[in-house]
């Protein structure tokens, strides 16, 4: 069996969650077993030793799961990409719209030199908002995104074809058909 069917095999679909009609992608069931935990952080930091980016960056919240060890497995730092209003020091922000409205996150502005090449990761891409809200952040402090990762893509939704649309680059590592 291949790395995506495994992975694919332990993520965990919830139907009808957070609303009627929407088949909700779980991935912690890939967290809970060593094995499956490792085969999966694996797969990303054999991706990028070669390539290795100078920081790696993690969307709120479960791509500070996989960002934070990705990145100490490539021994790079790691910075957090928060929903508005969390982060203490002086940040930048960007917005970005939802199904139903709009949220924001912010990024420190120490987080990223320009120049830097960073690894932005999240657990799924669905419309993909949130990916390109990181993705602002980071070159608005000069640095640049040299791919964006994420364990799921939704290709239905349109995420992924908006994100490869404005030039970035995307590794994942399962396709769902359907959201």
């Amino acid at each position: 069996m291949n790395t995506s069917e495994y992975l694919k095999g332990h993520i965990r679909t919830v139907p009808n969650w957070p609303s009627p009609g929407v088949q909700f992608r779980d991935i912690t069931p890939l967290l809970q077993h060593p094995k499956v935990f490792r085969v999966l952080i694996d797969a990303f930091v054999h991706r990028y030793m070669d390539v290795r980016p100078d920081v790696v960056a993690g969307l709120d919240a479960r791509g500070f799961i996989l960002g934070a060890v990705v990145a100490y497995e490539l021994n790079v730092g790691f910075v957090p990409i928060r929903k508005k209003g969390k982060l203490p020091f002086t940040t930048v922000e960007e917005s970005y719209e939802l199904e139903y409205g709009s949220a924001s996150v912010e990024l420190h502005t120490d987080a990223v030199k320009p120049g830097d090449r960073v690894l932005l990761m999240d657990d799924l891409i669905a419309t993909g908002g949130t990916m390109m809200a990181g993705k602002k952040l980071i070159e608005k402090l000069g640095a640049s995104v040299i791919e964006g990762a994420a364990i799921v893509d939704l290709p239905e939704l349109g995420g992924s074809a908006r994100l490869r649309e404005s030039g970035l680059a995307l590794f994942t590592l399962v396709d769902f058909a359907g959201h």
